[in-house]
């Protein structure tokens, strides 16, 4: 009957059994309950009772703290934290979850998104069922800001309090890394559990987690935030030292030396014991445990390094919303009236296309979309204008809480230092990868200021040690540092290319170099009524002549960051711009400019293409190369093809190609033709390549299935051409003659 009780009451006490048992006329009983529960106070004495009391409580409380907590799922509005029930099964049917298996070393926040819109275009979802129900050792779980990680992680915490999943964890604990990084020198794990979960330590904690073991059950840690952890550096490198001028002293001595004075180094006894950090020793002690890590790509990628020696382990990726889920999302918080404007915006603009399947930003979008009368179709034309957009309108919505338009809100000197401080405050802290800043750090910023009138786009965070505080969410952060940098702060393209965490923002930073008339980011120019600058269009041409010097032989991945950060900015081809560009083409080894069509872009990326390509070839230069390695083209690969064959050095063909009702009219220098893995009919030839050999003037590679029957028609066509030199391979043979294949 006791052992009954325990397992039915949620907060099991011995007085609480008490009240119950004397109401049961045996009361004799009770002094057989006292001898048992001397029995299990007892140390090294490990009984039924002893465990129950121990675990049930904790298990119960835990679960009633994470439905109480958690129980409402935040709608993902820009930067509100609003809750609403949510059905959370069918929304997480609709967030899709994949296959994480390639390492994104040393990402940028450029590189990450570019390769969160690459696998965008193809993966097959895994099943939440399939994930969550099989229990793993380690689980790592990666995506880009605003995907819905967090989102995903307390799904969880939900449904194991149902019992749903996890049915062998008797304790799941959850932190936050953000807030882990108030807590920096604690370094045993019992006792960060009681100072994180402050809120229910009063009921179970302060008697028994000091003493609990637990090792001695199943146990499972979900730490959300990886990126957001201050000592990211020190988890990944066990050598690593807080301070940087012990490591550079250690590199020092790696050469010939001589130290003088090294009694006066106030770090001496590091030299030898380099010092962590003792959260760092929590959060590698957590490793010993069933555990969950989230965080963005780029740091679950660096995570996996140090996370080998696990077999039972599995990494994720968070892709956000499939077709079924924006049009769900659209269809339950869109007014009827603005539905179809929405979906028709979300079509027509590549940017708000792509950037749909990401919650925070579909949630913004649809807002700030049905919110005007006219949609400016060029509101969303580029990453910047997307992220400026939600930066206005949640300023005009939630800080200044008016609907006047936002030229008249900016007209205002006062409104425009506000945005000035908000920029600055993201600024200096984004340099220090400073996610949680405390009171006094916050007070620096002030001035003449009141905290609470930054709060939205700052939250407050309340803990027994004080008062913290973070921006509501890092994108915006992000967009801020990136204002500050490049309206305000008059830094040199040298000097933002130079400084890492600045780099993360360079496209960004480029779109916010020119004042596009037709955009809203305009608005963000001469924030500072006192300080008037014009050095915003050189400050574009320095960043883009680094990146155009930056770029590598042959190296596509820098090709294409240069034209993004060239869309970005929308510039016009103006003297100074040509200049730059042709520079490149005067390099001997890889110079000259490359366009690449294949599997890999991006309809974004594609776009950024498309832009450059307009400009130059329409000023009267030519691209060194065009490479196509795609079979069937969008739409908008087809004007780029069609563009770039206009002006053109060197075409590279690796497969056939679907391109019907359009054929080639300018000449080109060299062809490659690289279908040695295509068995191609005769017609299909014809139609695919024969228009570029005819164009061709100086030379030809040509490889060629073994199995096509119609070689004697190729070498006619090609002796018909003004090709001057040629090769073709073809069964195992090298031709460079006619003559030979016809013998």
């Amino acid at each position: 009957m006791i052992k009954k009780w325990f397992n039915i009451d949620e907060n099991p006490t011995l007085n609480k059994l008490k009240i119950a048992i004397l109401k049961i006329p045996k009361k004799d009983l009770w002094k057989k309950v006292e001898d048992l529960a001397k029995i299990s106070s007892s140390p090294n004495k490990d009984s039924n009772i002893s465990f129950k009391k121990e675990l049930s409580p904790m298990s119960a409380e835990l679960k009633k703290f994470y439905l109480e907590y958690y129980g409402k799922i935040d709608e993902l509005e820009p930067l509100l934290k609003t809750s609403a029930n949510v059905d959370l099964i069918q929304k997480f049917v609709d967030l899709c979850i994949v296959d994480s298996v390639t390492a994104q070393k040393n990402a940028v926040f450029s590189v990450e998104r570019e390769e969160f819109l690459q696998k965008q275009m193809r993966y097959t979802p895994i099943p939440y069922s399939e994930i969550f129900t099989k229990e793993k050792s380690v689980l790592l779980i990666s995506g880009i800001a605003g995907i819905g990680k967090t989102w995903l992680l307390r799904k969880c915490l939900l449904d194991w309090l149902n019992n749903l999943i996890w049915k062998n964890v008797k304790l799941v604990f959850y932190l936050e890394c953000r807030r882990l990084n108030q807590y920096p020198n604690i370094s045993d794990i019992n006792e960060l559990l009681i100072v994180f979960y402050k809120d229910i330590v009063n009921v179970f904690y302060k008697d028994i987690v000091n003493d609990f073991k637990l090792s001695s059950h199943t146990t499972m840690f979900i730490v959300d935030g990886l990126d957001e952890i201050q000592y990211f550096d020190e988890l990944l490198n066990p050598n690593f030292t807080s301070y940087p001028i012990v490591n550079a002293f250690a590199e020092i001595t790696k050469y010939k030396h001589v130290v003088d004075g090294l009694d006066e180094f106030n770090y001496f006894n590091e030299l030898p014991n380099p010092r962590l950090t003792p959260i760092v020793k929590v959060l590698r002690d957590i490793k010993k445990y069933k555990h969950i890590i989230a965080g963005r790509v780029y740091a679950i990628d660096q995570y996996q390094s140090i996370s080998t020696e696990q077999s039972n382990k599995l990494t994720i990726q968070i892709m956000g919303f499939n077709e079924n889920g924006i049009n769900n999302y659209i269809e339950s918080h869109v007014m009827e009236e603005k539905k179809e404007v929405v979906k028709t915006t979300l079509a027509e603009s590549p940017i708000a296309k792509a950037m749909a399947s990401v919650p925070f930003y579909l949630s913004s979008m649809c807002k700030i979309i049905s919110d005007v009368e006219i949609i400016n179709k060029n509101s969303l034309l580029t990453m910047t204008d997307l992220y400026a957009n939600i930066f206005l309108y949640f300023l005009r919505q939630h800080i200044f809480k008016n609907n006047k338009l936002i030229y008249k809100i900016m007209e205002d000197n006062t409104n425009k230092k506000y945005i000035l401080n908000i920029c600055k405050i993201a600024y200096n802290l984004f340099l220090q990868n400073k996610i949680i800043f405390s009171n006094e750090e916050f007070q620096d910023f002030l001035s003449d200021k009141n905290e609470g009138d930054f709060f939205g786009f700052i939250e407050r965070i309340e803990t027994d040690l004080g008062c913290y505080y973070q921006f509501a969410h890092l994108t915006i952060m992000e967009f801020c540092a990136s204002v500050y940098a490049s309206v305000y702060n008059c830094l040199s393209g040298d000097e933002i290319m130079t400084n890492t965490r600045l780099k993360t923002c360079l496209s960004m930073i480029c779109g916010l170099a020119i004042k596009n008339q037709k955009s809203l980011i305009k608005f963000l120019f001469n924030l500072n009524p006192s300080k008037k600058s014009n050095k915003e269009p050189s400050l574009l041409c320095s960043i883009l002549d680094r990146l155009s010097k930056s770029i590598k032989n042959y190296s596509a991945d820098d090709f294409n960051f240069f034209y993004e950060c060239f869309y970005e900015s929308q510039p016009s081809f103006t003297d100074e711009i040509k200049s730059i560009v042709d520079e490149q083409n005067k390099r001997k080894l890889g110079g000259g400019w490359e366009i690449s069509i294949n599997d890999r872009k991006t309809s974004y990326a594609t776009s950024c293409d498309n832009y450059f390509v307009n400009y130059y070839i329409k000023s009267g230069r030519k691209l060194m190369w065009l490479y196509v390695y795609k079979s069937i083209l969008s739409d908008e690969e087809k004007n780029l093809l069609i563009r770039c064959s206009t002006n053109v050095c060197k075409v590279c063909f690796d497969r056939p190609i679907n391109f019907e009702g359009w054929k080639p009219k300018d000449k080109i220098k060299k062809l490659w033709i690289l279908i040695s893995r295509y068995l191609i009919t005769k017609k299909g030839f014809e139609e695919n390549f024969l228009p570029w050999i005819n164009l061709c003037e100086e030379y030809l590679d040509l490889q060629l299935h073994d199995d096509i029957d119609f070689i004697k028609d190729i070498c006619e066509w090609i002796r018909c051409s003004n090709i001057k030199k040629f090769v073709i391979e073809y069964r195992g043979k090298k031709i460079y003659n006619l003559d030979e294949l016809t013998l």
